[in-house]
């Protein structure tokens, strides 16, 4: 397993940890994990790449050992952190940049933002969420209005054991190592020897916006980097997008002009857990 390095960087008001891996002079790759993960949780991928890369890989705000924010979390807030972190680490070159999930949402659309700033981009299960209407505001409203008066909680787990089996429970195809390494990033014990998710609960707010899939596309038009399009063929996700969701998905991919797209088999949404050796192999062949 390649060894990590932490350091803290002070991200727009937020001590950010982050999360280094390989020399500080190799090639330079950005990794931005998912929502409810922390940057762990790319150790896989990273021990299967063949190459010799520094990754750079943060814990989202609320995520990890990230400082939590105060109040709720908002989506542009992603994108102004990322904006600031490549600013410290690369402030005049172009990077290469690879998101899963959340993290994934929030690189294709910044790509679209500062396309000068990306060189390549790799998107992991970057769908997008289910598009929304304008008469589906009232009700997410009031949801979220609801939610206030109650303000969430995660529940915790007695031990390490126990964490590493709701992470397997979530995605069956993780084996007992892989759970085990990952149950003491996912989570830490309290004081009274409970073991915490380490994220701020806030996050299971619902958000009251609505998700505007033409916004989103506008964003991935103006992409000008070359993207490899990465899913799991078992992905959960996809049952999100209705009776065709093939057809959803390759609408949303076609409005990026440089799109390579690839689909790993046995392998779901969580696909740097299930098969990081194709993964790994599919990123460096695109990153030559």
């Amino acid at each position: 397993m390649k060894s990590t390095r932490s350091e803290w960087i002070n991200i727009r008001g937020l001590q950010y940890h982050i999360r280094h891996w390989g020399e500080p002079d190799a090639p330079v790759l950005f990794m931005l994990h998912g929502w409810m993960d922390v940057s762990a949780s790319f150790q896989f991928l990273v021990d299967s790449l063949q190459g010799e890369w520094h990754v750079i890989a943060p814990d989202w705000r609320g995520f990890g050992l990230s400082d939590h924010a105060a109040g709720n979390y908002w989506f542009p807030d992603y994108l102004a952190d990322l904006d600031a972190i490549l600013q410290h680490y690369s402030p005049e070159q172009s990077v290469n940049l690879v998101g899963h999930s959340l993290g994934a949402n929030v690189a294709g659309i910044y790509a679209g933002v500062r396309p000068e700033r990306i060189a390549r981009l790799i998107l992991l299960e970057g769908f997008g969420m289910p598009a929304t209407r304008a008469e589906d505001a009232p009700a997410r409203f009031a949801n979220w209005l609801d939610e206030l008066r109650e303000p969430p909680v995660l529940r915790d787990y007695g031990s390490s054991a126990e964490v590493a089996r709701r992470l397997q429970k979530n995605n069956p195809r993780l084996n007992n190592e892989r759970a085990a390494f990952l149950s003491v990033h996912w989570a830490a014990p309290d004081k009274d020897g409970r073991w915490e998710l380490q994220a701020d609960p806030a996050h299971r707010l619902s958000n009251p916006y609505l998700y505007r899939i033409d916004e989103v596309q506008a964003c991935w038009r103006a992409i000008t980097a070359p993207v490899l399009w990465v899913e799991g063929k078992q992905s959960e996700l996809l049952a999100r997008f209705g009776a065709d969701p093939r057809a959803v998905v390759d609408e949303r991919i076609a409005c990026i002009a440089d799109a390579t797209v690839v689909l790993l088999d046995d392998a779901g949404h969580m696909l740097q857990h299930d098969q990081p050796e194709q993964l790994a192999a599919a990123m460096e062949q695109f990153l030559v």
